[in-house]
């Protein structure tokens, strides 16, 4: 950051920072994209800017004038500075003992004007110095001045994120106004006298972003304007990226970047990259694809990561045709996207159940010359087999076979896996079968996968079976393979056998450990066999295998499912007595306790001594005592609980809103259903079935017929399947209406969604 001369620092801070700006917003697209180095600064647009308003829209930096030294102190700080100069080889603890006990923070900044062109003796002595008292906030911002001077930014920005850190904890996690202006004023009044190098306000600009101090950043970023000075686009980005990656902050990111090249600031590729992604969040893929288009006219030419965040974004959106498109357009543009592009595109589409399209998009890869290899087939065949269809999965492992792509140990153990997840485990038979035959040696992961496959399909004979072939084959069971074998003969109440298996790890030098044991009584928990589950927990103490929070959540979960909350409560105090800390999982375990139970008033204490610990309750507490109030149809405790979640600070998650909007829809509060539908929109999130049912059949009540129509065509082509009663409510409008075709095409969906269906 440069003032008058460049909008951006080239600085090895800067590019530390501008590395982790990257590395935010490349955590959330593609791990094989390329990405192009980021073009020229815009120097003329920053030099026109500034020279035409620095004489009348801009104010010089103030003189720097400290107090003035008494002869007594002139004295002692001539002394010290003559010393430190003619015996700066010497330990600063030794050659500055007589002076310690005269030692004042005035002295401190009179030594440090003395020394400023003598960066390391500056350095070393400002460290003796704090470390008998704390200096001043003048002292710290003159060696904050003279270490960028001297190019030396890590320091620089240790000691403002040292200070920033020790002002937070003193405030209890926060800053105050106060602290950053007072900061802020001696940053500036001491500028002129000690390098005078804007580089400074850039490395404060970072901490304040780092440590998610984020209006404190754009205030800063104003305050830096009335001086002439800009903040580099380096430190921009990394504004942009924190601003769009902090939920409620997306649009004062998007605002950012709409405002600050106004002031001068010249964003690059990455900057769009980072509003791109920012948007696709937000819901918001047309004006992501607008964005993409403007980047051509803007000098910022999109590049591999460009496209594939707004080709994500139109995937979420299920607009296929949108995609293809900007492939096609990507490649035309030369920058030739890959088969790991396909296959984000093939992954995202397979796991929203749109197998037949990822399909589709295999042929088109196909056409455009890009081949496919086995990762690609694996993701498309794992899609197949999770919606069922496991017919294609065989006919794309045929085309494999047939191109030369033979399926590999890692393609079969995938497709095993999902095949048992997806409880397939006869299929998975045969499909491990057919690896044997291909000569493919299973390993461990691989008997694991199918072992848990049939321990969760019911299947133990089956399961110790491959658990005998396994040993037999010289592959040893591991935990994980024990824990789904202890997991299964639990559900089916086998508890004396589960027992005799933990008796042959160890006799097999397995030792079992916590999750072995968590497995054994979240298992025995779920049949109702707590009193087991209180009995393994007291052997694992004996055994010195001590219960963790996992162990007593699963218990008190158990307990409170049971309507035994006093039990519940027995054992968080146990817990605690052990020196176990609760998780939110652990509250939130008793909150739904204590709403499944009707003790709606405990729910609420709860929160308060939550909040009184210093345990910030999640979405997940409130909306358990949300949809209770809801069900109860008392509208007005549950609009208090929602406020109460935003005075703290929690943000409403996906649930919060379809909990809230069916709330309002049961009690006919249809204006603020719908205030909430656009609320949560804007936020990226979706609406149930449920919701959507609720708000169609709240709408058609109060005869705002078509918003329940714009809401069922929207709930359709989600693929949401409508109740019984709101497919009958539009046959009868389309009916009404004598929209013949409509009339037949819902009556049909109707006869296949709810008879066939559920027949």
């Amino acid at each position: 950051m440069n003032r008058a001369t460049s909008s951006s620092s080239s600085s090895p801070s800067s590019i530390s920072f501008y590395s982790h700006c990257f590395q935010f917003f490349h955590s959330h697209s593609h791990s094989h994209h390329h990405h192009h180095a980021p073009p020229p600064r815009c120097l003329n647009l920053y030099l026109r800017l500034f020279s035409s308003s620095s004489s009348t829209n801009t104010r010089p930096f103030p003189d720097y004038s400290p107090r003035k030294p008494s002869i007594k102190d002139t004295q002692i700080v001539h002394q010290i500075s003559s010393t430190i100069k003619l015996r700066r080889s010497e330990p600063l603890r030794r050659v500055l003992k007589p002076y310690e006990s005269r030692f004042n923070p005035d002295h401190l900044i009179w030594v440090l004007i003395r020394i400023k062109h003598e960066y390391q003796l500056l350095l070393d002595f400002f460290h003796w110095a704090r470390l008998r008292r704390d200096p001043t906030l003048e002292a710290l911002c003159i060696v904050l001045h003279v270490a960028t001077a001297f190019r030396d930014f890590r320091t620089a920005h240790n000691l403002i994120h040292e200070f920033w850190d020790e002002k937070k904890t003193k405030k209890k996690k926060r800053h105050s106004d106060d602290d950053f202006a007072h900061f802020t004023e001696r940053l500036i009044y001491t500028y002129k006298d000690f390098g005078a190098d804007p580089r400074v306000f850039d490395v404060f600009f970072q901490v304040l972003v780092e440590t998610e101090s984020l209006q404190e950043a754009a205030k800063l970023f104003d305050r830096l304007l009335s001086y002439g000075v800009l903040v580099s686009v380096d430190s921009c980005n990394l504004f942009l990226a924190r601003l769009s990656g902090s939920s409620g902050f997306e649009m004062m990111a998007i605002r950012v970047f709409n405002e600050y090249p106004e002031a001068g600031v010249c964003w690059n590729t990455m900057s769009y990259n980072i509003i791109l992604h920012c948007l696709c969040r937000l819901g918001k893929i047309r004006e992501a694809h607008s964005l993409l288009i403007q980047m051509e006219f803007k000098g910022n030419g999109p590049d591999v990561v460009s496209y594939s965040t707004v080709i994500s974004g139109y995937c979420r959106i299920g607009r296929l045709e949108m995609v293809l498109k900007l492939v096609e357009e990507l490649q035309r543009k030369g920058l030739k996207p890959n088969r790991y592009i396909y296959n984000d595109i093939i992954a995202f589409l397979c796991k929203a159940g749109e197998v037949v399209e990822a399909e589709r998009v295999l042929e088109k890869m196909k056409n455009l010359g890009v081949l496919p290899d086995n990762a690609v087939y694996t993701t498309l065949v794992s899609g197949f087999c999770r919606s069922g269809n496991v017919s294609a999965a065989n006919k794309l492992f045929d085309e494999m076979r047939r191109k030369g792509i033979v399926p590999d140990f890692v393609a079969y153990t995938s497709m095993l896996h999902v095949l048992c997840q997806t409880g397939k485990v006869e299929e998975a038979r045969k499909l491990f079968g057919e690896m044997l035959n291909r000569g493919l040696e299973p390993d461990e992961v691989t008997y694991t996968t199918l072992i848990d496959g049939f321990c969760k399909a019911g299947k133990m004979k089956e399961a110790f079976s491959l658990h005998n072939q396994m040993v037999q084959r010289g592959l040893t069971p591991n935990v994980v393979t024990y824990t789904a074998l202890v997991d299964g003969l639990c559900k089916q109440g086998e508890v004396d056998i589960a027992n005799e298996l933990l008796h042959e790890m160890a006799e097999k030098g397995l030792q079992p450990n916590i999750y072995t044991y968590n497995a054994l009584i979240n298992g025995l928990c779920k049949i109702g066999n707590i009193t087991q589950a209180v009995k393994l927990m007291e052997e694992m103490d004996i055994a010195g295998l001590y219960p963790d929070t996992v162990t007593y959540t699963t218990l008190m979960d158990a307990y409170c499912k049971m309507g035994e909350m006093a039990k519940a409560h027995e054992l968080l105090h146990t817990m605690l007595s052990k020196g176990l800390q609760p998780t939110i999982v652990t509250f939130n375990v008793l909150m739904n306790g204590f709403c499944m139970s009707g003790m709606l008033e405990d729910g609420e204490r709860l929160i308060k001594w939550m909040l009184e610990k210093g345990i910030k309750p999640n979405a997940t507490t409130f909306n358990s005592l949300m949809k209770q109030y809801c069900i109860r149809n008392n509208m007005l405790a549950t609009t208090d609980i929602y406020k109460g979640m935003q005075a703290q600070g929690v943000m409403p998650d996906n649930n919060t809103f379809n909990i809230l909007i069916k709330g309002h829809c049961k009690a006919r509060n249809m204006k603020e259903a719908w205030f909430l539908h656009k609320v949560m929109v804007e936020k990226g999130y979706n609406l149930t079935a449920a919701s959507y049912n609720a708000l169609v059949k709240g709408f058609y009540k109060r005869k705002k017929f078509v918003e329940a129509r714009k809401l069922f065509e929207e709930m359709r082509m989600q693929g949401f399947v409508a109740e019984k009663v709101i497919y009958d409510i539009f046959v009868d409008l389309n009916y009404e209406e004598g929209n013949w075709e409509s009339t037949l095409e819902v009556c049909d969906e109707a006869i296949e969604k709810c008879l066939v269906q559920k027949a």
